[in-house]
């Protein structure tokens, strides 16, 4: 399952948790992991397309991706 990938992903490594954690800040509680980096992306491109198709089916507002959010 591919989404589009408009929103952005931030992926950093947990200590606590041994794994890459991939969050999606604009949609609240759009968490995955993995093993490694790519494993993590690949799951929160999952995780987001299972987040919109919820939203669709509960009649919710999906936000428009708004691209950079967070400066380094």
């Amino acid at each position: 399952m591919k989404t589009n990938p408009r929103y952005e992903i931030i992926i950093y490594w947990s200590e606590d948790d041994q794994a890459f954690i991939a969050e999606a800040p604009e949609l609240s509680g759009c968490v995955a992991d993995g093993i490694s980096y790519a494993e993590a992306l690949a799951n929160i491109e999952v995780v987001i397309a299972e987040w919109i198709e919820t939203a669709v089916q509960m009649g919710k507002d999906i936000p428009n991706p708004k691209g950079r959010l967070m400066f380094a």
